[in-house]
């Protein structure tokens, strides 16, 4: 199994959690599913990826959910390897730090990561393995690469994807994404324990780390490619999001002219 230097982990800033062991390893490479207060939808997701027999170790990343969806033996029944639960502070990437953190300890090679609402078809993550397997260090996921599928995507939600967001983290990167708001991506072991890179520091809280991997990824010249995935919002309903009004964006906008301007780079 692959280690990491207790020196190393020492300087990792982590939020409090609690982690509820459901099964053994089985894989080398692991699929962090980020989930809050997701209720029936990450329960029917947990369902499919157990019926894909995904050639990987699920690993469900919890917020601090109170919806009781997340019953381990519901969990450890569907082949979940573990259940981690935050109890620090912070929202998505304290969440990711946590996740990304035990995965590594844990010894997998490589890490995916997919959101817990249901928007997201797991049925490519076989895929993401392989490009982990082959050498890539940063996947992204895309529904606008040839095989990749919008389903009923907020106007909004694409018109900021296409003209403002992805141009900027591609501008700052120094490679072009076309989906950059998209959680489906993949990590490689090697990225993540580079000195330069310092994922674990407790600047990231909100949702710094997914855009700040893609610019770091890209600008040291880490092996960078984008994968066809499918992403189908509800045709009617509330959006599954936890993004919300022209605070949440406001806020957005600020965490990405922030992560172009390099502010969250090691010092």
């Amino acid at each position: 199994m692959l280690g990491v230097d207790p020196s190393l982990m020492a300087a990792w800033e982590l939020p409090a959690c609690d982690v509820v062991a459901c099964g053994e390893r089985r894989h080398d490479y692991a699929v962090c599913v980020f989930v809050l207060n997701e209720g029936e939808r990450v329960r029917a997701q947990v369902r499919d990826m157990a019926a894909m027999q995904l050639p990987v170790d699920v690993v469900i990343a919890d917020g601090g959910s109170t919806d009781g969806a997340l019953d381990p033996a519901f969990l450890q029944a569907h082949g979940v390897r573990a259940l981690l639960v935050k109890r620090g502070p912070g929202a998505l990437s304290a969440q990711m730090r946590m996740a990304l953190a035990w995965c590594l300890r844990e010894g997998y090679a490589g890490i995916v990561t997919i959101d817990g609402n249901g928007k997201d078809d797991a049925r490519a993550v076989p895929a993401f393995v392989a490009a982990l397997r082959e050498g890539a260090d940063h996947v992204q996921g895309s529904r606008y690469v040839p095989g990749g599928r919008g389903v009923n995507t907020p106007i909004a939600r694409h018109l900021g994807v296409t003209l403002l967001h992805a141009p900027l983290i591609s501008l700052a990167a120094g490679t072009r994404y076309t989906d950059t708001t998209n959680g489906f991506r993949a990590y490689s072991r090697r990225l993540l324990l580079d000195a330069r890179v310092q994922p674990f520091r407790d600047v990231f809280a909100g949702y710094e780390l997914h855009y700040y991997l893609a610019i770091r990824a890209g600008r040291l010249g880490f092996s960078v490619k984008e994968l066809p995935v499918t992403r189908a919002y509800p045709a009617d309903g509330p959006v599954p999001s936890k993004i919300r009004g022209w605070r949440g964006n406001l806020k957005i906008l600020r965490t990405l002219w922030r992560s172009v301007r390099g502010i969250y780079d090691p010092r």
